[in-house]
């Protein structure tokens, strides 16, 4: 069934349309910080902007909200924008609130001009003391009534360097009594001196808040749809009072509109809490295909596809809900099992020893790459004399429902031909070191794709001599607790078994592998070939089990 896009700004869009906004000046934009990667959740805002300007044929504008120095990097920026290529959306231009930061100052200015902003002397801790909380009225600092005069010199002080960091902010004069906390006085502005920006080096040693930069980028790029997640909900009323009070007549009004956020069940969906679980080397970096990172994501072996198709499937809404991970579990399954190549790969072996296949001799036999392609293409896998079947898949005496491999029982091997189990060689530990067999050369037809007995029983294998020996991750959530979000102390919910390392024999054709490829291995799972394989160690990641 065909999954339609369940998008409340349409809506929206075309009654704006209908009552008179020129379609001619929509524009949309995807404002992240480059303080890390991004992750799932901005992969719902990215697909929603950037496919509301496809169908309404208006540009995104990719803007990096770059306001603070201690914590974005460079390297951040070459990662979004991979991300979002990678995602298949292409941005008409970029910008960066670093580029506003002169005209940020002047509207600043403004503002205090107005009589509604001022310089407060105060340390943070002290202005935080002072707002309380919503259910109670907060306190008026002593500097709120600064003059006009003294604020704009007090202000102009600042830029120019002449206080070290803490020593003051500017604040937005708004009401100290709201219940709503982001109108209790807001930080337009604060010093930092000891960091230097990415961009403008040493230029600044005052830096815009991101309240007071993202609405007032907004006006000055005339983004007319400004959507945002619900956590910017409180904050609306203050991105609206900004756009006020600089607002010129005749100009565009951006106009703030929020969605659900994406709440993934295992994980956490903040930039902040992951770079913890990045600092503290609980996780291999940003792209560790444990992270909920889109890099991260797609080393780990999901693709564009499965990704914007589980956006579409949870849809966008103003439900607050979470999304159980299986549902992006079954988005990627859904695209690999069409996509995959099915190979045999296995991470037990056990020996099996042909009796009557000659020792010397190998077969090239044909193997389907993918029953759901339709251009049905085959590859060639070797079958020896001796072969590597999964331990499991053996039990010397058999039980009832047991449907593999057991003395004086016959099952297929993948692709090739009957077996039947005859003995076996002990280790001296007693545990079974190989399994003798005999073969049915008769059971493969010429063309080796069909059967001419009928077994209930297949298993895959590979061939002893020919096997290429491979390592493998095999993932499993980050954490044990399936809202992390929602404690203090998320760190102490990690799940330390997330990562287990195995080795494996796969078959041969795995040798020519490429990153892009995506793989079935038969009865175990859907793996893709890591970034950090070579020559002398291959690795497989584990994207996700096969049901």
């Amino acid at each position: 069934m065909k999954i339609k896009d369940i998008n409340i700004f349409d809506k929206i869009i075309e009654k704006d349309l209908e009552s008179g906004f020129p379609k001619n000046k929509l524009l949309f934009r995807f404002p992240p910080e480059p303080n890390g990667y991004l992750h799932i959740g901005h992969a719902k805002s990215i697909y929603l902007n950037f496919k509301l300007a496809e169908k309404y044929k208006a540009s995104v504008i990719l803007r990096f909200d770059d306001t603070n120095p201690i914590e974005e990097e460079k390297k951040f920026i070459y990662y979004i924008k991979k991300d979002i290529f990678w995602l298949g959306f292409k941005w008409n231009k970029v910008t960066y609130a670093s580029n506003y930061f002169y005209k940020l100052y002047d509207l600043a200015k403004v503002i205090i001009e107005k009589g509604k902003a001022y310089v407060d002397d105060q340390k943070q801790y002290k202005i935080q003391e002072q707002r309380k909380n919503p259910f109670e009225d907060g306190i008026e600092s002593p500097y709120r009534n600064r003059s006009i005069k003294e604020n704009i010199f007090l202000f102009k002080k600042m830029k120019n360097g002449y206080f070290d960091d803490g020593d003051c902010v500017l604040r937005a004069k708004i009401d100290m009594k709201s219940p709503n906390m982001n109108l209790r006085d807001p930080i337009m502005y604060r010093i930092i001196k000891k960091k230097l920006h990415y961009r403008t080096k040493n230029k600044w040693c005052i830096y815009p808040t991101y309240d007071w930069t993202h609405g007032q980028s907004d006006y000055i790029e005339n983004i007319s749809h400004s959507l945002c997640s619900f956590e910017f909900e409180n904050h609306k009323q203050l991105y609206n009072w900004y756009i006020y009070n600089i607002n010129k007549k005749n100009s565009l009004t951006p106009r703030q509109y929020e969605f659900s956020r994406l709440n993934l069940n295992y994980n956490v969906l903040s930039k902040r809490k992951l770079q913890i679980l990045v600092k503290q080397n609980i996780v291999n970096g940003w792209d560790d295909p444990r992270m909920p990172t889109i890099s991260g994501l797609r080393r780990r072996g999901y693709t564009p596809e499965s990704i914007k198709y589980f956006i579409k499937k949870i849809g966008i809404s103003k439900r607050y809900n979470h999304i159980d991970i299986s549902i992006l579990e079954f988005s990627i399954r859904k695209h690999l099992n069409k996509i995959s190549s099915r190979v045999m790969v296995v991470i037990n072996p056990l020996l099996i020893i042909i009796e009557n296949y000659p020792t010397s001799k190998v077969e090239w036999l044909n193997a389907e790459n993918n029953p759901e392609d339709i251009k049905k293409t085959y590859r060639k896998i070797p079958f020896s004399r001796f072969l590597y079947i999964e331990s499991e898949d053996f039990l010397e005496k058999n039980k009832k429902n047991f449907l593999r491999l057991s003395l004086g029982k016959e099952v297929r091997l993948k692709n090739a031909y009957i077996l039947k189990a005859n003995n076996i060689s002990r280790n001296i530990d007693g545990s079974i070191k190989s399994v003798y067999c005999t073969y049915d050369k008769n059971s493969l037809s010429k063309t080796g794709l069909s059967s001419k007995r009928k077994i209930k029983s297949t298993l895959h294998w590979v061939s002893k001599i020919h096997a290429l020996k491979i390592k493998i991750n095999i993932f499993d959530k980050i954490f044990i607790e399936k809202i992390p979000e929602k404690y203090k102390k998320f760190i102490d919910f990690l799940n330390h078994d997330s990562l287990k390392t195995k080795m494996a024999y796969a078959e041969t054709s795995l040798r020519t592998a490429t990153i892009k490829e995506k793989f079935q291995f038969q009865r175990i799972g859907y793996f893709c070939l890591d970034k950090k394989s070579n020559k002398k160690t291959i690795i497989f990641n584990k994207t996700v089990s096969l049901k």
